[in-house]
């Protein structure tokens, strides 16, 4: 299955934008690759899977905590043989292809065997985040009817249950253990397993968004299947290599790229519960590590860790989910001697876009699409653009795009433009991006975080950066607030660094006048404890407040 390249694209507005276009991705490809993208037979996460794990059964896989036990390692063998022994219990339950099953837990084997045997069955999975409370459950149960629920959180089962008596709720440790159908115990008959094609969904994602209720995003076999292999191929991942993965299994980027990517490559992960500065870097000795993928909070406490020196034995360093600021890339290169690779992606589409593996890795840009992702800009911008060009919001196709959202035909017809010349539809990333002229993608800011200011577009993105020069700015995030005036003004939330006073709006605005046009200074500041961010660490710039 080999995919096609760029393709011209209009704008939101039916207009051929007129913005610079990133880099095409097979900059990403090994030099004297053939130009082409191919997706492993059969073309379904499972059945890739499946091939890539038959071979060399006795070899090391997953590293966790196994059976509600202690941590030991789990064998290509032993993994397919428990996820085939699972699925034939869950059939036995009476769970059929194409029904919806809740997961959520820690990050262990356990999780891991129970995500890949609904996966081979043909359920579809709905990760859900631990911390997610009573009426964030529902929404997730009324949405999208999930048949059964396999949890590792404790009081969930009856909360679970009083959510929805007729839900099957089991634990994601020995699940269904009396729901057993004569003969199926031991797993499935040839024929009845890995049967999935590849347009068949394979999970719901549900988006965090800005506004309004989670949408469940449904992600097919080969959304999945082409996600995990762009990075495959862009970041040499192979099953020589070995990853620490702390992050959790019910997000993309550690579930669709950290879990899924080595399954796929057929190589190791150590699975560890949650982020610990002296965990990751005990377990990169420990265990031969060759890659760590974490986001910017993790890298921010690391470089502060007299270890940190440890990430500079790695092949690979990843961050992603939210910006990784130029400031901190910079003192991981200086004490670990680690260049760290950005990558972007969301929910709907696994990954997109990613510095190269061999090429310069730019601090502030996320880099080249992705082998088989068309990116292109619409000509949204207005006026000045963006730090490294025009902006416009950020256009996207290919194999990894999702299907849609779960029973909102709404909602999937806003998210997609219509490609002028008859081609593949574009989803619409609600990201506002700009290109510099190495074709370098850099991400300013949300399309519904824009600010208007006297008519001229701010990217907050932008703002933050410069800010969070100032010495006495630990972390800052600036939004709109309404203005008679100005139609909306810069406000700017600081967490003030330690041994420093809140620094007022007028002597910030005077040392960021250097890299901001007047319009972007921000003309009030509010001091706060912490920023707010989701599960990941992005900053959730819908909540902020002023005070009263």
């Amino acid at each position: 299955m080999i995919l096609a390249g760029i393709r011209p694209v209009a704008g939101v507005d039916g207009t051929v934008p007129a913005v610079n276009d990133p880099r095409h991705w097979s900059a990403h490809l090994p030099d004297g690759a053939p130009g082409g993208f191919d997706l492993p037979r059969p073309g379904t996460l499972v059945g890739a899977w499946t091939a890539a794990l038959s071979v060399e059964s006795d070899r090391h896989l997953l590293w966790g905590p196994v059976d509600g036990g202690p941590h030991r390692w789990v064998s290509r063998g032993e993994f397919l043989d428990r996820t085939g022994r699972l699925a034939g219990r869950l059939a036995g339950a009476g769970l059929m292809a194409g029904e919806r099953v809740l997961l959520s837990g820690p990050s262990t084997v356990d999780l891991a065997v129970a995500h890949v045997a609904c996966l081979r069955l043909g359920l579809v999975v709905v990760p859900t985040n631990g911390s997610y409370r009573d009426a964030e459950l529902a929404h997730v149960i009324s949405d999208c009817a999930p048949r059964a629920a396999l949890v590792d959180h404790d009081g969930w089962a009856d909360l679970l249950s009083g959510l929805d008596p007729d839900l099957l709720v089991t634990s994601v440790i020995d699940p269904f253990p009396d729901g057993l159908v004569d003969g199926l115990s031991d797993g499935l008959p040839a024929g009845l397993m890995d049967g999935s094609r590849p347009d068949d969904p394979a999970i719901i994602g549900y988006t965090s968004g800005t506004t309004g209720r989670p949408k469940g995003a449904v992600l097919t076999q080969v959304n999945l299947l082409a996600g995990a292999q762009s990075v495959l191929v862009a970041w040499r991942w192979t099953e020589a290599d070995r990853l620490v993965l702390c992050l959790p299994l019910f997000h993309m980027h550690g579930l669709g790229v950290g879990l899924h990517g080595t399954l796929l490559a057929g190589a190791s992960a150590v699975l560890q519960p949650g982020f610990a500065p002296d965990g990751v870097l005990d377990a990169l000795d420990e265990h031969d590590a060759t890659m760590f993928f974490g986001v910017p909070t993790m890298y921010h406490r690391l470089a502060e860790h007299d270890r940190v020196d440890r990430l500079g034995g790695l092949r690979l360093c990843v961050a992603g989910s939210a910006p990784l600021a130029a400031d901190l890339h910079g003192r991981l290169a200086d004490r670990a001697g680690v260049s760290v690779l950005e990558r972007y992606g969301m929910t709907e589409t696994v990954m997109l876009v990613s510095n190269p593996f061999d090429g310069d890795r730019r601090p502030g840009a996320v880099g080249i699409p992705l082998p088989g992702v068309d990116v292109r800009l619409a000509d949204g911008s207005e006026g000045e653009g963006g730090p490294a060009g025009p902006v416009g919001e950020i256009l996207v196709r290919g194999p990894n795009v999702f299907a849609g959202y779960w029973d909102r035909p709404d909602a999937t017809a806003e998210a997609f433009v219509d490609d002028p010349d008859g081609g593949v539809p574009w989803f619409r990333t609600g990201d506002l991006g700009a290109v510099d002229n190495d074709g370098y993608l850099s991400i300013v800011g949300r399309a519904k975080e824009l600010i208007i200011s006297g008519g001229f577009n701010v990217y907050p993105r932008e703002v933050d950066d410069a800010l969070g020069l100032h010495p006495a700015v630990a972390e800052v995030a600036v939004a709109g607030v309404a203005s008679p005036e100005w139609g909306e003004e810069v406000v700017a939330w600081i967490v003030v660094a330690d041994g420093y006073d809140c620094p007022e709006a007028d002597e910030l605005r005077a040392f960021a006048r250097e890299h901001l046009a007047s319009y972007k200074l921000p003309r009030r500041v509010v001091a706060v404890d912490a920023l707010p961010r989701n599960a990941l660490g992005k900053v959730t710039r819908h909540e902020l407040r002023l005070p009263d």
